[in-house]
């Protein structure tokens, strides 16, 4: 791990044990096909019971149900070191784990902890979640979808837009307004009548990652596939939360990613008789990305041990997925333009990362809306626009 300041001093051998175990399974299984999976645009289905066997999934929740029960910071590693290889693999564990698993966990009944959270925690069933729609983007609380109680049933009607895992999920978690108006969500199995999911195509972006348009037409769905421990959108949000802190970490991976490539360019090509690691405006590039990579690694690691130790708010969360996806954007167009022609071609990696990146500054919360959490938070006012 690029480590500028030493901070892997301040791991314990158990979480260096698991990053190295999961970066050697990267390098030896994923780096060498990644641009072809990534152009294919595909997700190979070997990868999600590979991930289910290493105890990746929902590895951070706990140590029942099948999951790994790892330490927050071991958990963070883990996403880096994916999302050093591509944006779409940590998304896929990210909404697996912390958008799926986790309210089940937190929210769900004791039945649907016992049926759905040891197959997922193998990669034997995938989930989706169904929050965001067409026009809401970053307005959860304008939700159309709708559920009405019929007897012992609800019946769901709505779409949901760019879900990721949603054409290979085997349960898509929907959120969804009851006849109080109260957003609850439901566990639809992705087979009932009236469940379609419609892949969304010709993305320029998070190729590896499956994404859809979720389609609810009378989708009927037994009570008992309601979760019981919350309502409102406290429920959907506490689950961005948990999946922006593992971005916050994941983020940094590909940040590494794009400043080696450009570093390693930077000192092979030469140009006027110089390698142009020499000339100024590349060195403060590089110096720029190592220095925004050493900041985020410390925030991301610090940001972890508060998770452990249950000191953590939103607001902490939302300032490092806000400060570390951005710095990795800047640093991906950086080493993009130290590559020069180079750096638009799929024989390196950064043109790829950049362009996911794309996606991930904007989703779980685009820059400017966690500037806004963070103004809240700091003067108490919500902004006047």
């Amino acid at each position: 791990m690029l480590d500028f300041y030493q901070i892997s001093e301040l791991l314990t051998s158990e979480e260096l044990q698991i990053q190295n175990s999961v970066r050697d399974y990267v390098s030896t299984n994923i780096d060498s096909n990644i641009a072809h999976w990534w152009s294919e645009g595909t997700l190979p289905s070997h990868l999600i019971t590979d991930f289910g066997s290493a105890g990746l999934l929902g590895a951070n929740l706990s140590s029942d149900y099948g999951m790994s029960g790892i330490s927050n910071v071991a958990y963070g590693l883990v996403m880096y070191e994916l999302e050093k290889a591509d944006s779409g693999l940590r998304s896929f564990v990210s909404v697996q784990g912390a958008l799926v698993m986790y309210p089940i966990l937190t929210y769900g009944s004791q039945e649907q902890r016992d049926h759905y959270l040891p197959k997922m925690a193998k990669g034997e069933l995938v989930g989706c979640f169904g929050l965001t729609e067409p026009d809401g983007g970053s307005d959860p609380g304008a939700m159309s979808t709708v559920a009405y109680k019929d007897g012992d049933h609800y019946i769901l009607n709505g779409i949901k837009m760019w879900i990721t895992n949603g054409t290979i999920a085997d349960v898509a978690l929907i959120w969804a307004r009851d006849e109080n108006q109260d957003v609850r969500g439901f566990l639809v199995d992705t087979n009932t009548k009236g469940f379609q999911a419609n892949q969304i195509n010709r993305k320029l972006s998070l190729r590896v990652s499956d994404t859809a348009e979720l389609v609810l037409n009378d989708v009927r769905v037994h009570q008992s596939n309601m979760l019981p421990g919350v309502t409102g959108l406290k429920g959907p949000l506490s689950c961005l939360t948990q999946a922006r802190f593992g971005i916050s970490w994941g983020a940094l991976g590909a940040l590494e990613a794009v400043y080696l490539e450009a570093l390693a360019f930077a000192q092979s090509r030469k140009t006027f008789g110089q390698a142009i690691a020499s000339r100024q405006l590349v060195q403060a590039k590089l110096a720029d990305m190592l220095s925004n990579h050493t900041k985020g690694l410390l925030l991301a690691w610090r940001l972890a041990r508060l998770k452990d130790q249950g000191k953590i708010s939103f607001a902490q969360v939302s300032l490092a997925k806000r400060d570390n996806v951005r710095s990795a954007l800047l640093a991906a167009r950086s080493s993009r333009e130290i590559l020069a022609a180079s750096g638009v071609t799929l024989d390196y990696q950064t043109i790829r990362h950049m362009l996911n990146l794309e996606t991930v500054d904007t989703y779980e919360g685009t820059f400017d809306i966690h500037s806004l959490i963070l103004g809240r938070d700091i003067t108490g006012f919500n902004s006047l626009g």
